[in-house]
């Protein structure tokens, strides 16, 4: 499909992640040159010169959010970072050695018996792209798979047999599909079968709510489900929703319509969205007012692609 000049312009003259991305997602052109100067410029030279002589961010795994080594490695993910940077593949290796839980899933408490769904799958999001071995990741693709629902979904106050749950949650359920897609995409093969269908289940639980509205009422589940935020963090929204189907490769389906016709409805007459940002300690500082955001555009435009409607998206 075809992007308005000027927002591919505004696009490539951002950060160098934004342009990155811009490149190979909008332009189908891939740039090891301007991937690499994500580490020098911009949010990411910014977040690696805030990482501790320990290898840590913020107050170690988990606090404070945002700012911890757990969010701060997740959004050097999303913004591709490049996989085996030296700095982020160490900080990843302390939290795969010594930030799990009693069933070797992550956790920001060592002594509970259950660990969290939602941290686990945000977990194994960056540790599979920042180049952790398959060796180190197998447990975590063990306690998530166990961890399912039986509605296909995935929920973090899910534990058996203790306290069972009948309903996935979309926040957890991103998360998980996230998770394995990028482990899925890094090669590896153990239980590779099992995750492809998990994803696949996880999906349809995705696609079943219509990414929004509850099964049961069909009325919406949470108000901030129908605004873009960037970074969302552990939150769900239907940008965050659909970036996260079409990175899986998941085929467009009749149920994405109404939350693709919310996300065309959020468009400035720039071309452009804005995002929300949640409450939190960041390493830079929010735009000002209700500027356009470029992460909000490039990922609604993205999604555009994987999934077109019907009216104008130009």
């Amino acid at each position: 499909m075809s992007h308005r000049r000027d927002v591919l312009d505004w696009l490539l003259g951002g950060d160098v992640a934004v342009a990155h991305q811009t490149t190979r997602d909008l332009l189908h052109d891939e740039d090891p040159a301007l991937r690499a100067r994500i580490a020098t410029e911009g949010a990411g030279a910014v977040m690696l010169a805030a990482r501790r002589g320990d290898g840590h961010w913020g107050r170690g795994f988990y606090q404070p959010k945002w700012t911890s080594t757990h969010y701060t490695l997740l959004e050097l993910r999303n913004l591709g970072l490049p996989r085996d940077h030296p700095a982020a593949v160490e900080s990843v290796q302390l939290v795969l050695a010594h930030e799990r839980g009693l069933d070797r899933g992550l956790s920001a408490n060592h002594r509970v018996r259950h660990s969290d769904t939602c941290v686990t799958g945000m977990g194994l999001n960056y540790a599979s792209w920042f180049s952790a071995p398959e060796a180190d990741l197998t447990e975590l693709v063990d306690v998530l798979l166990a961890g399912r629902v039986d509605d296909g979904g995935f929920n973090c106050e899910h534990r058996v047999p203790e306290h069972p749950v009948a309903h996935s949650s979309l926040d957890t359920t991103v998360s998980v599909i996230e998770g394995f897609t990028s482990y899925l995409a890094a090669g590896h093969r153990h239980r590779r079968d099992d995750v492809r269908r998990a994803v696949g289940t996880a999906a349809e639980f995705v696609l079943r709510h219509e990414l929004f509205r509850s099964e049961r009422t069909g009325e919406v589940v949470r108000a901030h489900y129908l605004v873009p935020h960037h970074p969302p963090r552990w939150h769900f929204d239907v940008l965050r929703g659909l970036d996260c189907l079409a990175a899986a490769g998941v085929a467009p389906d009749p149920r994405m319509g109404a939350a693709l016709e919310t996300l065309l409805d959020r468009r400035r007459p720039d071309g452009r969205w804005t995002a929300r940002r949640w409450p939190g300690e960041t390493h830079h500082p929010p735009a000002a007012g209700r500027s356009p955001s470029p992460w909000a555009t490039l990922a609604a435009l993205r999604v555009l692609e994987h999934y077109p409607v019907g009216r104008p998206t130009v």
